[in-house]
């Protein structure tokens, strides 16, 4: 892979991943507010996917190989339908930033994919901040929040794995190249979240949903998904996996404070303690992973 860690587009898409992806979280609490959880990630999937498709196309990209379109029918499930719905279903009764407190735990999981999967032996550092990510969560449950939600919990957890099982998996696969993968990602995706949605049996009532949740939900499809998710592909291809998943550094920072902020969200001492260990653990499995590829 090309040493491009200086390029300046590289460092705008990485800032964009964590902005962004720090108030998505916020957006999301919104969202859910009116609109069924799983329904609203298949309607911003849905709406940003073919956008991108349609723009791409229009620009001379060629078409996706079925191929390609299988592997990202599989990303886009596992990133889109199990990580951002299912974080979209936890956030209807966990406040939004302990929810980004526990997604940042994914490059924990990734180490772990990266293991189990092909073979990549953690080194120490890897292994001592996998120990203290997993004790920084296990803090983070002793929030209150966290204590009456443990299913949720729970869901949050999934979430996380399949976003890290997708990371680990994505630069191995045969995916179309820059922003045709996202797009790809985003409209299969998108299919997986109709059927989950229609499983958990749920309904959109348009005539209930308050404005504030339609304008979140643009957000989300714009920002969240047209501008950061490409940005994220672009960061995936052209970096270091560190790297790539060091918006875990910066995306609960964002997160908890704009919910203090605009929501009212409490900040409890586990969550501070728990924030701590498990950005302590992140700095050093992605240290780590930088000395392995040195």
């Amino acid at each position: 892979m090309p040493n491009t860690s200086r390029s300046p587009l590289l460092v705008l898409c990485l800032a964009i991943v964590y902005v962004v992806w720090g108030s998505t979280y916020l957006a999301i609490h919104f969202v859910v507010d009116g609109i069924p959880p799983l329904i609203s990630s298949a309607i911003r999937n849905f709406c940003a996917g073919p956008i991108l498709l349609a723009f791409l196309k229009l620009r001379g990209a060629p078409w996706p190989t079925w191929r390609q379109w299988r592997n990202g029918a599989l990303i886009g499930f596992m990133m889109m339908g199990l990580g951002n719905g299912f974080v979209c279903v936890a956030e209807t009764r966990v406040p939004s930033g302990l929810a980004a407190l526990i997604i940042a735990g994914t490059p924990v999981f990734a180490v772990l994919f990266a293991w189990g999967l092909f073979g990549v032996r953690p080194r120490l550092l890897e292994w001592l901040g996998i120990g203290l990510g997993l004790a920084g969560m296990g803090l983070l449950n002793l929030d209150l929040h966290a204590a009456a939600s443990p299913a949720y919990v729970a869901v949050l957890f999934i979430a996380g794995a399949s976003w890290a099982g997708a990371t680990v998996l994505q630069p191995r696969l045969d995916l179309p190249k820059g922003p045709m993968s996202a797009a790809v990602q985003m409209v299969g995706g998108g299919t997986s979240l109709v059927a989950m949605a229609a499983l958990h049996g749920e309904r959109l009532d348009v005539a209930t949903v308050p404005l504030s949740a339609w304008l979140a939900l643009a957000y989300l499809v714009v920002f969240g998904s047209l501008v950061a998710y490409t940005a994220f592909v672009y960061v995936i291809g052209h970096s270091r996996p560190a790297l790539a998943t060091s918006y875990a550094y910066v995306n609960p920072v964002v997160a908890v404070g704009l919910g203090v902020l605009f929501v009212g969200e409490t900040v409890s001492t586990p969550m501070i303690a728990g924030m701590a260990v498990i950005l302590s653990g992140v700095g050093l499995v992605m240290i780590g992973s930088r000395r392995r590829a040195a």
